[in-house]
């Protein structure tokens, strides 16, 4: 049994759901939500921090402020009000109403914006703000995740190698793509790995992170109105785009198994098992990355009002169906044990 005196002191690493027996495809979700932050953003947020400090950037008296979507916000929130930090957030209208008020729970300062930028997003006009402040202000210690080599080191130190002890004999590794940090990280180490990896980075429709067309995008996790700073696409052999429709309806099919995740996991699994369904191969080992769980998303995804403004009233409609095909499926066939 851990016993620990900070939050940022627990992460739990080594939980993986088989989702075989959901989607039909051999297909591990490396679980990230099990901390106090409740998101793999923890593992970002305390290597930047804790860089800062050894670097001596970050003091007593500076004021952390940071860009973001939401789960880093929550993270660096956690770990402000842990170490003594005041933290200020400038997030944007799709930040989930749940997480603002947890940031604000835990002491931090909340800013939206509501201006778009020039690419029909936020960030540009988030990343506006922020420079506003720094220069107006030098106790304002940026840490711009964007662009800091810690976002990262955190996951090539910690979630590659919690991937590889469990699975020595990893074919392919589904990543989603927003600052490129938990992607970059994992690419680089499994670059290394004493047999070749697939890597397939995961992009939301509308996102430009790899190039294409703006367009809408509403739920956060994933996707970005500009190309990331730290991606390098040398490192990535494949990229999927996949629809918020998709996404919805994926996690929704998992909220019917009992597995409540948030969008990005949605967005993941979704185009993880349709590349396995192309690929049509039932030897091959396959991890995806589930960023977080799905209670910050109830006033979202999952809020049938919201869902049918933004997508129209059939848009579950495929998801009910996979669900009583399923039951149908599980009350004819015996069962049967999946290899972990």
């Amino acid at each position: 049994m851990p016993v620990i005196s900070a939050p940022h002191a627990f992460n739990e690493g080594s939980l993986f759901v088989d989702l075989e027996s959901i989607f039909g495809h051999r297909l591990y979700l490396k679980c990230e939500g099990f901390n106090f932050a409740g998101s793999i953003k923890l593992k970002a947020a305390k290597e930047m921090v804790e860089s800062a400090e050894r670097e001596g950037s970050l003091t007593p008296d500076s004021i952390l402020v940071e860009s973001s979507s939401g789960n880093l916000g929550v993270a660096l929130s956690m770990i402000a009000a842990s170490k003594g930090y005041r933290f200020l957030c400038v997030t944007d209208p799709r930040c989930n109403l749940s997480t603002k008020l947890l940031m604000e729970a835990l002491g931090s300062h909340v800013h939206v914006v509501t201006d778009l930028d020039a690419g029909g997003g936020f960030l540009g006009t988030r990343l506006e703000y922020v420079r506003s402040l720094c220069a107006s202000d030098d106790r304002y210690v940026w840490l711009s995740q964007y662009t800091n080599a810690g976002n990262w080191r955190a996951h090539y130190r910690t979630t590659a190698p919690e991937i590889a002890v469990h699975f020595p004999r990893l074919d392919v590794l589904f990543l989603g793509t927003g600052t490129a940090g938990t992607l970059m990280g994992c690419a680089r180490y499994f670059r290394k790995w004493h047999r070749p990896v697939r890597i397939v980075a995961v992009d939301s429709v509308g996102s430009v992170a790899f190039g294409g067309t703006p367009g809408r995008r509403m739920i956060p996790g994933l996707g970005m109105s500009m190309r990331p700073p730290l991606l390098d696409e040398e490192y990535v052999d494949e990229v999927v785009r996949v629809e918020e429709a998709d996404t919805i309806r994926t996690c929704h099919r998992l909220a019917r198994r009992g597995f409540l995740f948030g969008g990005s996991t949605g967005t993941v699994v979704s185009a993880a098992t349709d590349w396995l369904a192309r690929h049509g191969t039932r030897d091959l080992t396959a991890v995806a990355i589930a960023p977080d769980l799905g209670e910050r998303y109830l006033d979202t995804i999952y809020q049938s009002n919201w869902l049918q403004d933004l997508y129209g009233e059939h848009l579950l409609d495929s998801a009910r169906m996979h669900t009583a095909w399923e039951e149908n499926s599980a009350s004819r066939t015996p069962g049967r044990r999946h290899r972990a």
